[in-house]
Formats: C-alpha cells, sequence, structure tokens
C-alpha cells in the first residue's frame, strides 16, 4: 500500500472497523474516483492522497513540490492556462472546468476539476484544494450518443437543420441538401428567409424571440414553401423544438419532409372535384363554394350571378362531331377566363350552359351593364375544322337577395330571366328563337353559315320586291324581301335564310346588306303620275339600340342617293313594344328627318295601347294570321276591324299582310285598311321587274 503523505489521509488504514460500515465503505469507493490534493500560493503540489495516485499515476514523491501545470497537456500548459485557472478561483473564490488531462505514463483522460482558493481568517490567501474526477467513461458514452445521434442525423430520410436564435444555419445534414439542391458547405451562409420560396406566406420558419411559447412547436405545419437552389419551390411539412446550445443560448431545431407530390395530388383530386373537365372551370360543385365564400365575404345584395346558354350549339355537334363541340366550349372558356371583368369568376354547369359570378355588381353600375359586357364576350366566330363558326349566347341574370339563397334558387331565377330574354328576342346575343335549319339531305348548317358569310363578302345576295297598294290600285310602298340562290340548293326561304344567320351571328350584317341594296335600287321609283314610291326594310339584327344606329341608317340614305321620306323601317311587335327609352329617341331622330317606323305583324304581341301611343310609329301592319281567316272567322273579322279603327284614331297608316284573294281584300276595305300586300296583287319581284310592274298600275288618288 502507498505510503500516506503529510496533508492527506486514508480512514481506511486508521481505522480497520470502517470496513465493515456500508455506508463508509460506499464513500470511500465512490471517493476513489477523485483526485484530491493541495496547492500553495504559486500553484505547486502541496499535499497528495492515494486516489490522486491512482488517478494520476505519481507518487507523492514524485509529485510535491512540483507545479500542476505537468497535469495538462503541452499545448494548455505552454498558453498558461494553468495559471488562468488560479486566477479565475482567487477572483471568485472557485473555478470549474473540464478537459483534457495527463496522466504520468502520457495517457490523457477527460477530467471534471473544482479548484477552491483557501483563505486565512483575515482573508489572505494561503493556498488551493484542487479536486479532479476522471470521467473519461462518462465523456466516451457522450461521445458514443453523440455518435448515435450524429448517424441518426444523417441518416434520417428527412431534412433537417439547427439554427439560432438570430436566424443562422448552425448544421444542416445531407438529406436538406438533397430535397433543396445544395451543398453542405452552402448551407452556412444562408440565413433563415434564404430557405423560404417568394409564394411562401407563412412567416419566419421558427417563432422569433418575442413570441409567446413558440408557434407551432413540436407541431406539423400544413406545409410551407421552401425554394431550391435552381428557384423551384418545394412543399414541406415542418416541425420545429427548441434546443439549449452548450454555451446555454437557444436554438431551434427543424425536420423539413418533402410533401410536394402528396399536396400536388391532393390538389388535383380537388381540382377534379370542382372543376370541369373539358373547360377547366368551375363546374357545380365547385360553384356551390365560390358561391358560399362569396356569401360569407361579400354583401349578398351585390353578388350577381349570369346564366348563360349557347345558342344553337346543336348544330356544332350535328355537324363536326362531338370533338369539334368540346373545342369550340373550350375556346369559349377561355374567353371568359382572360377577359371577364375583375371580380368575375365563369362557370361550366352542363352541356352548353354557363354561369358567371360576379362578387361586387356596383363595380358595373348595373346589372344591365354587367349583363351587357358579359353577352358581348359571348359573340366570337371560332374557327373549327376549317369552317368558321359564329357563337352567341343568351343571357339571364340576377342579383342575390339573402345570405340564405342557395345555388339552386339561384339558378332557377337567372334561367328564368334568360328565357324571357331569349322570347323577347332582345339585344344581339338573345336572340335565339329556337329555329333549327329544315331537315334536308347534304344541308350542313355550319357550311351553310360560311358560305351566307361569303355570299355577303362578295355581294351575291338578291333582293326582290312585294308592291303594297292603296285602295285605288297604286303602288304606294315596296316590302324589300331577301333572296338568296345557293349554289347547291337553289333558291333558299326567307325563314332558313334568317336561321342560317341568326345562328352564324350575320342578321345586323343582313339587315345592311338588304337596307344597302333596297336604298340603291329603288332610287327612281315612282308612279305613272310622277309620285315617288317608297321601300319598306325588316330589320333582325340591326336594331335602335345598338350604338351608331341612327348614323349608320343616314349614312345608307345619303350613300344611296335617295330622300329619308322614301324610306320605312319595319320590326316586329315583341321587339319595338319593349324598346327603352335610348332606342326610342332613336327612332324619334330618325323620323324628324323623314324615315318611317312600321310595327310589324301587329296583334301578334302584347302592346297596351298607352304603350302604343307613346311609340314613334307611323305605320302598323295588321298580321296575315288574321288575314287569312276573313270570311271564314267572325273573330277574325272582328279584330281586323278593330285594328283598322284603332289606326285612324290614332292617325296611323294601316296595312294588311297576306291577302291572297278577293274576298279577303273587299271585307279588308269594306272595314277600313288603308293599303294592302300579298299575292292576290303581286309576287315579291326582282327590281327590274318591279319597276315594270310599277308602270303598269293606275295613277293614284289622294288617300295614303
Amino acid at each position: 500500500m502507498e505510503q500516506q503523505e503529510s496533508g492527506t489521509f486514508d480512514e481506511s488504514a486508521e481505522n480497520p472497523t470502517a470496513q465493515t460500515d456500508p455506508v463508509k465503505v460506499l464513500a470511500a469507493e465512490d471517493m476513489r474516483e477523485y483526485a484530491i490534493f493541495s496547492l500553495d500560493t504559486t500553484g505547486h503540489v502541496a499535499s497528495w492522497n492515494a486516489s490522486a495516485a491512482r488517478l494520476k499515476g505519481y507518487s507523492s514523491e514524485e509529485v510535491i513540490g512540483r507545479h500542476f501545470s505537468l497535469f495538462y497537456p503541452e499545448g494548455a500548459a505552454a498558453s498558461g492556462y494553468p495559471r488562468w485557472e488560479l486566477e479565475q478561483a482567487t477572483a471568485h473564490g472557485f473555478f470549474i472546468d473540464r478537459g483534457w488531462r495527463v496522466r504520468k505514463d502520457g495517457s490523457r483522460f477527460w477530467a471534471h476539476v473544482v479548484i477552491t482558493a483557501q483563505r486565512s481568517p483575515a482573508g489572505k490567501l494561503d493556498g488551493f484544494i484542487k479536486i479532479t474526477r476522471d470521467e473519461s467513461e462518462v465523456g466516451a458514452r457522450q461521445q458514443r450518443s453523440m455518435r448515435r445521434f450524429t448517424d441518426l442525423f444523417e441518416l434520417a430520410p428527412v431534412g433537417i437543420a439547427l439554427f439560432d436564435q438570430a436566424g443562422h444555419l448552425l448544421d444542416a445534414n445531407g438529406a436538406l441538401g438533397e430535397l433543396l439542391g445544395y451543398q453542405l458547405q452552402d448551407f452556412f451562409t444562408m440565413a433563415e428567409h434564404d430557405f423560404l420560396h417568394p409564394s411562401d406566406e407563412g412567416g419566419g420558419l421558427f417563432p422569433s424571440p418575442n413570441s409567446p411559447g413558440g408557434r407551432n412547436v413540436g407541431e406539423p405545419v400544413p406545409h410551407r414553401v421552401l425554394a431550391r437552389s435552381d428557384g423551384e419551390p418545394v412543399l414541406c411539412q415542418l416541425r420545429s423544438t427548441a434546443s439549449v446550445r452548450d454555451d446555454g443560448s437557444r436554438s431551434w431545431l427543424l425536420a423539413f419532409h418533402d410533401v410536394t407530390a402528396q399536396v400536388r395530388h391532393t390538389e388535383a383530386l380537388r381540382y377534379q372535384a370542382t372543376h370541369d373537365a373539358t373547360t377547366g372551370l368551375l363546374n357545380r360543385r365547385g360553384s356551390e363554394e365560390l358561391l358560399s365564400d362569396l356569401l360569407s365575404h361579400s354583401i349578398a345584395e351585390k353578388v350577381a350571378v349570369l346564366f348563360c346558354d349557347l345558342n344553337n350549339f346543336k348544330r356544332v355537334n350535328d355537324s363536326l362531331g362531338h370533338a369539334a363541340g368540346d373545342e369550340l366550349l373550350a375556346a369559349v372558356a377561355e374567353r371568359l377566363t382572360t377577359e371577364l371583368p375583375p371580380k368575375c369568376t365563369p362557370a361550366r354547369f352542363y352541356g352548353d350552359e354557363f354561369v358567371v359570378f360576379c362578387s361586387d355588381i356596383d363595380v358595373f353600375g348595373s346589372l344591365e351593364e354587367f349583363t351587357r359586357r358579359v353577352s358581348e364576350l359571348f359573340r366570337m366566330d371560332v374557327r373549327l375544322h376549317e369552317r368558321m363558326v359564329h357563337v352567341s349566347a343568351s343571357v339571364g341574370s340576377t342579383v342575390i337577395g339573402s345570405p340564405e339563397t342557395n345555388l339552386t334558387e339561384l339558378m332557377q331565377s337567372a334561367e328564368a330571366a334568360m328565357f324571357q330574354d331569349r322570347v323577347r328576342g332582345q339585344g344581339q346575343t338573345n336572340i335565339a328563337l329556337g329555329r333549327v335549319l329544315p331537315s334536308r339531305a347534304g344541308i350542313d348548317q355550319l357550311a351553310m353559315e360560311e358560305q351566307l358569310r361569303e355570299a355577303l363578302s362578295n355581294d351575291r345576295l338578291g333582293v326582290h320586291y312585294q308592291p303594297v297598294l292603296a285602295n285605288d290600285g297604286s303602288v304606294v310602298l315596296a316590302e324589300a324581301l331577301l333572296r338568296w340562290s345557293h349554289p347547291e340548293h337553289g333558291p333558299l326561304s326567307p325563314d332558313v335564310v334568317l336561321t342560317v344567320a341568326e345562328h352564324g351571328g350575320l342578321l345586323a350584317e343582313l339587315d345592311r346588306c338588304v337596307l344597302r341594296t333596297a336604298l340603291r335600287e329603288s332610287v327612281g321609283w315612282r308612279c305613272p303620275d310622277g309620285r315617288p314610291v317608297g321601300v319598306a326594310v325588316n330589320l333582325a339584327g340591326l336594331r335602335p339600340g345598338q350604338p351608331g344606329f341612327t348614323e349608320e341608317v343616314s349614312a345608307a340614305i345619303s350613300e344611296a342617293g335617295t330622300s329619308p321620306e322614301n324610306l320605312v323601317l319595319e320590326m316586329v311587335e315583341t321587339v319595338i313594344a319593349e324598346l327603352e327609352e335610348q332606342p326610342l329617341q332613336a327612332m324619334r331622330e330618325l323620323t324628324e328627318t323623314g324615315v318611317r317606323f312600321a310595327m310589324d305583324d301587329f296583334g301578334s304581341g302584347y302592346s297596351s295601347l298607352a304603350r302604343l301611343k307613346d311609340l314613334p310609329t307611323q305605320i302598323i301592319k295588321l298580321d296575315r294570321k288574321f288575314v287569312s281567316g276573313l270570311g271564314t272567322e267572325i273573330t277574325d273579322l272582328g279584330i281586323a276591324r278593330a285594328v283598322a279603327e284603332l289606326a285612324r284614331t290614332m292617325g296611323l297608316t294601316c296595312i294588311a299582310e297576306g291577302v291572297e284573294n278577293a274576298t279577303q281584300h273587299h271585307l279588308l276595305r269594306a272595314i277600313g285598311i288603308d293599303a294592302y300586300q300579298g299575292y292576290l296583287f303581286s309576287a315579291p319581284l326582282p327590281a327590274d321587274r318591279f319597276r315594270e310592274y310599277l308602270a303598269t298600275t293606275p295613277a293614284p288618288s289622294p288617300g295614303l
């Protein structure tokens, strides 16, 4: 057994009975792990115990009187570190340290060191007590644990990063480098914000120093958008937890799990559930969700819905096939998507039915203006399979009256408005009357539209004229009637031509063609006594409510070199009776120049007498269905008499249409009709033959 030096003690040697005390045995075993010795004020060893000898390998004779720096690695001793330790103990009363120490045989061990300054009652420094514990095994365990952590850190399939509180990266694993496309060394030049894609709106990756408790700590965030080195976004689920560094400062450990594919798949499934596959627009389910969102964020009374039904869409499928129909629907959807005004969202419900939602109708000033602007978007020409197809739609609109309104109720209201407009036939887009081109072998509706468009462009349409005769047999007017001799199908009736024009969006252009031709060919029409004969032109697509209507008609009159008094413009009762103030004012302006207006098919609509009184019309034409029953239907005679009396009372000229036989003529003349038109007098004639007809009629007598 080693000899005990002065200043040291060995309790077991002095008191053998202590070996039998378990508590003392345990204390002795615990103390065996500690080297306890004293130093003088200069750091030289003053005392040495057996535990110190076992731990460091020196006997008391070898070490007492030597400076304690011999226990330190050479570099630490040379740097003056041992002296600095004593200075710290002197200044603060004690010093605690951990570090490498050296045994006599040169081996190193990891030591836990406590140095305590010893002072006299007067406060004078007497020396130091130094206690050293070998923690090599503890350190080894810590190193093994750290190694396991490091291995796990690198093997983890998710990206892991350690940030300090200021947002600077301290460490990262290889998986994060693979995830974001960076080399590990690149990360150490990056701060927290450098990891985020510009599209991310989630704020910082971890709580700021002032945030209470740590938002989302330990909990997965739905996803954050990180930026790869090439700028591409990466969607990641994020978990974060607070940690403490060796120096006691806070750090943040973050795990990034790539959920890009998962999120994209979920988004794709949701998109498929809420969007139409053909057009990419919202479907009914998507519309319901949009409406719910609008009602939760907007004022219900400002939310408007338009129901839009493509006119005569079936003809495209019948002529070119369903694939072409899908192309047309996609073209309409693209225009709506790119050209709808702000705050508007389009959707497709079924077939050729589209819906447009507006979150704030006040942006457009009125529901009517909004409806008009959207209606114009549907007017377009689309080339399909080498065919130019014209598109238009009938549009109905409604405004949400209550936040409790559901989509079904809205659609019923808007659809009802659409059908009402369709029946009235107002406007350029709401003129679909349900007519279909007659089923004839070899007739292709889309081809007919294209051919009609070419005929208009090349002035290959003709106009015939049916005379209107006064009671004395003189011609006072002629109605211009369109004729189209098709190169394949021969002469086509006006109804067929009008149907083709309607489907192809060519009604207004057809009106312009007939108007210009009729004015040009009617120049110089005169009765035998030299009285001029006017021409009447039916308007189906060219309407007083359109911008520039007055100027366009006046320009056509001037271009033909005729007089406004020689022109009568005819519109059906169902249209003219529903005109608003602005188009009525346009009619009045033309009337002041001498142009006259006729209400065609009078008796077939629903005009009130008060309304008729305010209309700027000078002529009413009794509908032919009341003329055809004269002589057989007493009711028709009564209606004809009432119309004649009404016209006379209001100072209007009354013309009876469709006069086919002498009985009808005699009865109409007897009840006071002013003029007549029908095959009893003449079929519609080409311009040159009509001039010949004029020369054969009697000279007029005062009357009409």
